[in-house]
């Protein structure tokens, strides 16, 4: 046996020459996108142009409901079907679209769904009845399901996560100022041509839109296909379910949904009633505030930067609560401010809640982004449904109560959030 050999085996030896240490292998950069890089710019406007049609699309008949009710000869709490069947679609259908997109890839199934929901948008002006046009608006609903929880499942798997935050938010800035866009144009063109031609109008706006997303959105470059298969499917559902930050999270955008949907299905009535007997046209303008919407979502990481996701929270529902208050008065210019508070204030909440979503859930983002989406819509239908019939029953006033009980559930959730983080807090430094 060799000497060398010899001497490594004996006990208590020690060899003359140490061990090499394993050779240093930086951290490999991280390739997702951030603010300043390629692609970055061009994802981003795709994004906002996505949310720009769905949200045209998906409130297209909102500001012209009095026309659809004085055609049909129906009420206000039956014309707000022509909304609530199109979110209601939408809440319904926008898990399995979600688990589509964890098979197929996010952009695949986001251009399928505008494509689909911009041809029956070019249908929707010609239902010949209101059944007719609420099963159009219905399919339509469920056809852009395939956006929200696809958006920001795509987000969260490309833009670093500093980043995260500030993409969201501009893609519901999008949806903001699709929000605005369609309301505002189909109220000036309804004054003049009627809401047939308006909606024709908007059908025409997200044509556009799909065709430059599709060609501008970067393709997926850190997207894993996942299963099809039922079992995972409800497993990752039943995991998200569990987690009481991310049901706390779901809760909160349904409420605030709730104050935002019963709000702005009913304002046009109530604007075209005494004591302002406003035209069409001018009630269309004045969704302009929406652009208040834009600004505050596309500002909505700064905001968590200062307060904190909870103290942002708080500082949104404070926001939409003042709003509230100040709707009811009888002076249009109030009126308005109120508007203006209500829509920052839910825009930043609905960014702030969005974005956590996506940070606190480690797997299945889309499944957990599209159950947050399904509240959120869910709440839409709620507050269409329920602030219509609280305006026929209660007036405006009735609308408002509505809505300051909904606020009351997001800050009662986000106290018990609170309490919840300071209690961990305690464990950890027991």
């Amino acid at each position: 046996m060799p000497a060398s050999t010899e001497a490594s085996t004996r006990v208590g030896a020690v060899s003359p020459v140490s061990a090499p240490e394993a050779p240093y292998v930086p951290d490999a950069p991280d390739s997702r996108m951030a603010p300043g890089g390629p692609g970055y710019r061009r994802m981003s406007f795709a994004l906002f142009l996505a949310g720009v049609a769905t949200f045209a699309l998906l409130y297209s008949t909102q500001a012209l409901l009095p026309l659809i009710s004085g055609e049909f000869g129906v009420a206000a709490s039956e014309a707000s079907w022509t909304v609530a069947a199109a979110t209601g679609g939408l809440a319904l259908f926008v898990l399995p679209m979600s688990a589509l997109s964890e098979r197929f890839g996010r952009r695949t199934v986001m251009t399928a769904s505008l494509a689909v929901a911009v041809t029956v948008g070019l249908l929707v002006p010609f239902a010949p009845s209101l059944p007719a046009l609420v099963a159009l608006r219905a399919v339509q609903g469920a056809a852009l399901a395939g956006l929200p929880a696809s958006a920001t499942a795509y987000l969260a798997e490309e833009v670093r996560p500093k980043a995260l935050v500030t993409a969201i938010g501009l893609f519901v800035a999008g949806n903001s100022v699709g929000g605005m866009s369609g309301r505002v144009i189909t109220g000036w063109v309804a004054q003049e041509w009627g809401w047939r031609v308006a909606v024709g109008v908007i059908g025409a706006l997200a044509v556009a839109c799909a065709v430059a997303f599709r060609l501008l959105l970067p393709a997926p470059r850190h997207f894993t296909a996942g299963s099809l298969r039922p079992r995972v499917l409800l497993g990752t559902v039943r995991a998200h379910l569990s987690n009481p930050l991310l049901c706390r999270l779901y809760a909160i955008g349904a409420l605030f949904m709730t104050v935002f949907g019963g709000v702005y299905t009913v304002i046009g009535y109530r604007l075209t009633e005494a004591p302002f007997s406003l035209p069409q046209g001018i009630i269309g303008s004045i969704f302009l505030v929406y652009l208040v919407g834009t600004v505050s979502a596309s500002t909505a990481g700064r905001l968590v930067g200062r307060l904190g996701r909870r103290g942002a929270l708080y500082a949104a529902g404070g926001t939409t609560a003042t709003g509230l208050a100040l709707s009811l008065a009888g002076s249009l210019p109030l009126v308005l401010l109120g508007l203006v508070l209500i829509t920052g204030g839910f825009f930043a909440g609905h960014a702030v809640a969005s974005s956590a979503v996506s940070k606190t859930a480690t797997h299945g983002r889309a499944q957990a982004s599209a159950l947050y989406q399904s509240a959120y819509y869910i709440g839409s239908s709620t507050g269409s449904t329920v602030g219509a019939l609280a305006f026929h029953a209660g007036g405006w006033a009735g609308t408002v109560g509505v809505g300051l009980l909904a606020v009351l559930g997001v800050v009662s959730i986000t106290v018990l959030g609170t309490r919840a983080a300071r209690a961990q807090q305690r464990l950890a430094t027991a």
